[in-house]
């Protein structure tokens, strides 16, 4: 990717892997690549299969299909649905619709704090012995080119790329090798931050959670179609420059330990993510400190997976 990396510092040089040192591949026979969006006006999105050649809406499949993405995750029929919808011969050119969260029902939005060795790093800090959760509502989940809403306030609005995990059925004290066979896919994930209240409110409830603050997509990407989860490269530009560039490899808490913690006392259901962290580079911590504005343009992707590309607006 090209552009010049801005203000980034010694934290962000860690190399290797993080703690939580794994490859994660997935495993089983070769089955249908699909990759699962959701496209059509917020609160009345439709799921469909993306093939090269455009989006096969779920409905053209049959009356008997799921008309909700968590419908379909749920029904574990992902890979039919890919494998039946190039048979079909609707198609729907993603670039006439909104696509929105590949996952917009979704029912939990978990996520990890303080989870990339070169962020801890960056901030100076150790790495947590268990991972650090917290939430983001509903009202967050935004689609991968939809405008991010800056607050009427002055909040030092921020970017964290992160890869985020979808869960494929019902888990409950998942062991940690068992992990990957509850994940129906990952995605990218934008955890838009507003470090003022984050930093000032005591938690993070309001700083995590104003509208639009969780841009993901483009596209639920199944783990036939990706190599070792570990290899990831995650990145974010601002304006075209670049502000974090890393691997997953660099997880203290990798994605079947984040499982395995998250389930011994929180059942996790299909549709459900798990955003996993984000790597070092983030605009609050660098020299000096950089917040997103107005007009700003926000590329946060994962090779292999896709990209969001979202611009800031004033409310």
């Amino acid at each position: 990717m090209g552009g010049r990396i801005l203000g980034i510092q010694a934290g962000c040089q860690v190399q290797g892997r993080g703690a939580g040192d794994w490859s994660g591949a997935a495993s089983g026979p070769p089955s249908a690549a699909m990759r699962l969006v959701s496209y059509g006006e917020r609160g009345l999105e439709l799921p469909a299969v993306l093939l090269t050649s455009g989006l096969v809406p779920i409905t053209a499949l049959g009356p008997e299909w799921p008309r909700t993405a968590v419908g379909l995750i749920a029904s574990g029929r992902l890979q039919e649905a890919a494998a039946r919808a190039t048979g079909v011969a609707t198609r729907v050119d993603p670039a006439t619709v909104r696509l929105g969260a590949p996952v917009p029902q979704a029912g939990k939005i978990i996520c990890i704090g303080l989870n990339y060795a070169d962020h801890a790093a960056e901030q100076g800090k150790e790495h947590p012995l268990e991972p650090l959760l917290f939430c983001k509502t509903g009202n967050t989940l935004s689609g991968p080119h939809d405008p991010i809403p800056h607050p009427r306030a002055e909040v030092f609005l921020d970017y964290e790329v992160e890869l985020v995990v979808c869960i494929g059925k019902q888990a409950r004290d998942v062991k940690k090798a068992d992990a990957l066979d509850y994940v129906a896919g990952v995605m990218v994930g934008n955890d838009v931050s507003a470090r003022r209240w984050q930093r000032g409110d005591g938690q993070w409830y309001r700083g995590k959670s104003c509208d639009g603050f969780f841009p993901c997509g483009p596209a639920l990407v199944t783990l036939d179609e990706l190599g070792p989860l570990s290899e990831l490269h995650l990145t974010t530009t601002v304006n075209g420059v670049v502000r974090q560039d890393a691997k997953a490899s660099l997880l203290i808490h990798d994605i079947p330990a984040l499982i395995a913690h998250i389930s011994a006392d929180i059942t996790l259901e299909p549709g459900d993510l798990i955003s996993t962290g984000t790597p070092c580079g983030v605009g609050a911590f660098l020299k000096p400190p950089v917040a997103l504005k107005a007009g700003d343009e926000v590329v946060c992707a994962i090779a292999g997976v896709g990209e969001l590309r979202n611009r800031v607006v004033a409310r």
